[in-house]
């Protein structure tokens, strides 16, 4: 998983720490960062790129299609550059790359630059076109800039290139919160202010105020199967504008690794990794009788995913349907053809939701879709922020596609989620952790971490955890939690190891068993030795068919098809054979 440091900064404010030091307090606090990359909004950041006039330009002797012309960098002397386009004039302000700059193009390799003659006259740079530069796509001819640019500047100052620091974090199964930036800068806060004295505020979601438009038109949801679909949010957004995202809204995205495609897309993207919370825009035009319907379909039915690939369903596949229960996304996995917006689309359904792991993994896996959205909902996503997520998501998508969102909002929450209630104990605490920690300092710690205390008594407290943490549901996950934020290293070592010496039975059992596969091997017999695992299939019809309640299944997340421990030996072997 990819953090920004320069999105971090937009939770956590001041973070003056250099990234050395951020990267080690990450890897401590269990979030190991396993590399730091430095990158540029435009690749190579156009070093050696500057603004320039032209001063003359004149036709090349020896060809008709390219221009003779010097330009003035702001330097003593003016530059002479051989240019083949054909919009290059004199008194225009252009860029400019210099002898030694190494060119970044938007297709093909990086190319450097030197200095040479071109049909017998001398070329000292190279005036860019905007795709020469990864500006744009534009081949058409150079880039030319408003007269007031100033000469000399360099460009990365004019275009305001961002630099960043992005950390690859290697994030174990469990820690369903820090799938985001806002994730991981509440789990750097409480470090900070543990270990660090930090003071600032701790991080949260935004709380946004929307206007809506009263309608009796808004897309209606119903949501059949509660279980599967605990909690299901959305908001209609009627005339938007389907364009290009601004500046910001693409460098944040492309510092971690993410496409910009459109201003509604880039939002549903940000919003995903700023906040935690995956989002799906459905296009109105598409949805029969402008109504979402969450809800399974038959085994077997075709569904087209946005890949253009036809699947077939499983009857526990769990889908957002519409009037006619026709599937329009593999719901918290994959969207469909028909589900996406597209530049004709004018009036958009806005889904926020929270879908139940199991059911999120099972389509996943099965369908071998690993996508962003699906890693987090088989985490466990944080049905608290739903709304709140939904509601920045809007407003962004009106900012910058405009529109307006007509009400009401919809938000299906039939049987909330309460946080988790574990009590602990201050003398549990010091027996596991190894250090003793005052009763003071554990409360600090959960208070950063957000685990209030609901009720206390003589030596221990019961703890809310956050529903963003559904991997604490035990006394012994608190404690980890206290001492992940306190420092292992702060927990001291001891003087003395003590272990139970034990001896093993003569002979062996293993050595045994291995002299006699040897032996046996050694006399041309052949050993085979398979999984411990096997296919239920093989036994639920035929002469080997045994009871379901005979059969140990188990939830194998690598290979679906090995759902239970071998009963015998004999299909192993036939596999085998």
């Amino acid at each position: 998983m990819k953090i920004s440091l320069n999105w971090l900064k937009d939770h956590l404010a001041p973070l003056s720490y250099s990234p050395e030091e951020i990267s080690e307090m990450l890897t401590a606090i269990g979030l190991e960062v396993e590399g730091v990359e430095e990158t540029e909004s435009i690749p190579g950041g156009l070093k050696g790129v500057v603004i320039g006039e032209v001063l003359t330009c004149e036709r090349h002797p020896n060809a008709d299609k390219l221009s003779v012309t010097t330009v003035d960098i702001g330097k003593d002397e003016a530059l002479h550059i051989v240019c083949g386009a054909p919009n290059v004039a004199a008194g225009q302000k252009v860029l400019v790359a210099t002898v030694g700059t190494t060119l970044y193009p938007i297709s093909g390799d990086p190319l450097v630059l030197k200095k040479g003659k071109i049909r017998g006259e001398v070329s000292e740079g190279m005036i860019c076109a905007e795709d020469e530069l990864g500006l744009g796509h534009d081949h058409s001819g150079i880039l030319v800039l408003p007269a007031e640019a100033e000469t000399g500047m360099p460009a990365s100052a004019y275009f305001k290139i961002e630099t960043d620091v992005v950390f690859e974090i290697g994030l174990t199964p469990n820690r369903s919160d820090a799938t985001s930036h806002l994730g991981v800068a509440r789990d750097l806060a409480a470090f900070l202010r543990i270990n660090k004295d930090y003071s600032g505020n701790m991080p949260e979601a935004p709380q946004q105020d929307l206007p809506l438009s009263p309608s009796t038109d808004s897309v209606q949801v119903e949501v059949l199967d509660t279980q599967a679909c605990p909690r299901y949010a959305g908001l209609t957004i009627r005339g938007v504008q389907v364009g290009e995202s601004p500046d910001w809204l693409k460098n944040r995205l492309r510092s971690i690794g993410v496409r910009p495609k459109n201003n509604v897309v880039d939002v549903t993207n940000f919003i995903l990794h700023d906040l935690g919370q995956p989002l799906h825009a459905f296009d109105t035009a598409h949805l029969a009788g402008r109504t979402i319907r969450v809800s399974t379909l038959p085994a077997g039915t075709p569904f087209v995913t946005l890949d253009e690939v036809e699947r077939t369903l499983e009857d526990n596949d769990l889908m957002i349907c519409d009037g006619e229960l026709t599937g329009h996304c593999m719901a918290g996995v994959f969207g469909g053809m028909r589900s996406g917006v597209s530049e004709a689309t004018t009036e958009l359904f806005l889904e926020s939701a929270h879908f139940h792991p199991a059911w999120i993994r099972r389509t996943s896996m099965h369908h071998q879709l690993r996508t962003d959205a699906a890693k987090v909902f088989e985490k466990g996503s944080d049905p608290a922020v739903v709304v709140a997520a939904l509601k920045r998501a809007a407003a962004l998508i009106v900012e910058l596609a405009g529109g307006e969102i007509i009400g009401p909002l919809v938000d299906i929450y039939p049987e909330p989620i309460q946080p988790a209630q574990v009590t602990l104990r201050f003398a549990q605490a010091e027996r596991l952790i190894g250090a003793d920690l005052s009763e003071q300092v554990i409360r600090d710690i959960l208070d950063a971490l957000g685990m209030s205390v609901i009720s206390e008594k003589d030596g221990e407290v019961v703890v809310a955890v956050p529903t963003s943490r559904a991997d604490v549901t035990r006394e012994v996950d608190v404690l980890e939690e206290i001492v992940r934020i306190y420092g292992l290293d702060r927990v001291p070592s001891p003087q003395s190891i003590r272990f139970a010496h034990s001896v093993a039975e003569y002979p062996s059992v293993h050595q045994v068993r291995q002299g006699i596969a040897e032996q046996l091997a050694g006399s041309g017999f052949q050993e085979m030795m398979a999984l411990s695992l096997s296919q239920s299939s093989y036994y639920q019809n035929g002469s080997l068919a045994r009871p379901a309640e005979d059969l140990v299944f188990i939830h194998n997340t690598s290979n679906a098809r090995l759902d239970i421990l071998r009963p015998d030996m004999l299909m192993s072997a036939l596999e085998a054979v």
